[in-house]
């Protein structure tokens, strides 16, 4: 069977050689490298518990304290394992991290279908202001939500990822395509998929990182729809409020 990347395949006698030829080297993002710096995700899933905490007691999972608390009893425990760099990999913090994702994915959407169903009942808020505050906490919390999703499976996760044990990949980034254009140690972080997210929730849309498997697809279409619907049910009302 042929390698996946081809021109980035050498001898074992090429390897050892490599420092004083100036061989090809595989890029980073296919090497076994440290792992991420923990603290961007834990800012952003930190952001994401609080707009949990300050949405409307009527669009959230009651009582209203027991989702952010969840998040942020895992986030706590995921944050000792692994307080710098995601370097001890174990299949209870693995779990941990799933289920935090998870937690804030379920948070979000429940908060989403409260607020779209208050808005199409004519039950949402008369506040232009508390109406537009409350969609941009569910449209803010979708982008972390997906972005975790994202970089908990490509590839793997992050600790396949920087064990470079898994080749093929489910998202693939420019600077993967085009290896010339970045540094040498180029490879996706959280603030990358972070931007995916971002980047397909505000064109409904990938934009310059593709998905590649079906389960990358499929969740990007996902978060569209979430996106899409908050998006313009909200504003349709705050416009008619305003009116």
């Amino acid at each position: 069977m042929s390698a996946p990347y081809p021109q980035y395949e050498r001898s074992p006698a090429a390897e050892t050689a490599s420092a004083g030829s100036g061989g090809t080297q595989p890029p980073a993002w296919l090497r076994q490298t440290p792992g991420e710096v923990r603290l961007p995700v834990v800012v952003a899933i930190a952001g994401a518990i609080v707009l949990q905490v300050v949405l409307p007691d009527r669009l959230a999972i009651r009582p209203h304290w027991l989702m952010p608390a969840l998040e942020g009893a895992l986030l706590v425990g995921l944050t000792a394992f692994n307080p710098i760099r995601l370097n001890r990999r174990h299949p209870a913090a693995r779990l941990g991290s799933l289920a935090l994702t998870a937690a804030l994915t379920v948070a979000n959407a429940s908060s989403a279908a409260l607020l779209i169903r208050a808005i199409l009942v004519g039950q949402g808020s008369n506040d232009p202001i508390t109406l537009l505050g409350s969609g941009a906490a569910v449209y803010v919390t979708n982008i972390v939500a997906f972005g975790l999703w994202y970089w908990e499976f490509d590839r793997g996760g992050p600790f396949a990822r920087a064990e470079g044990r898994m080749p093929h990949p489910d998202f693939l980034f420019p600077q993967m395509a085009s290896p010339h254009i970045a540094r040498a140690d180029w490879e996706p972080t959280f603030l990358d998929y972070l931007y995916v997210s971002f980047t397909n929730a505000t064109a409904f849309s990938p934009t310059d990182t593709m998905p590649l498997t079906r389960w990358a697809k499929g969740l990007m279409s996902v978060q569209s729809v979430i996106a899409l619907s908050a998006v313009v049910l909200v504003v349709a009302r705050a416009v008619n409020i305003l009116r």
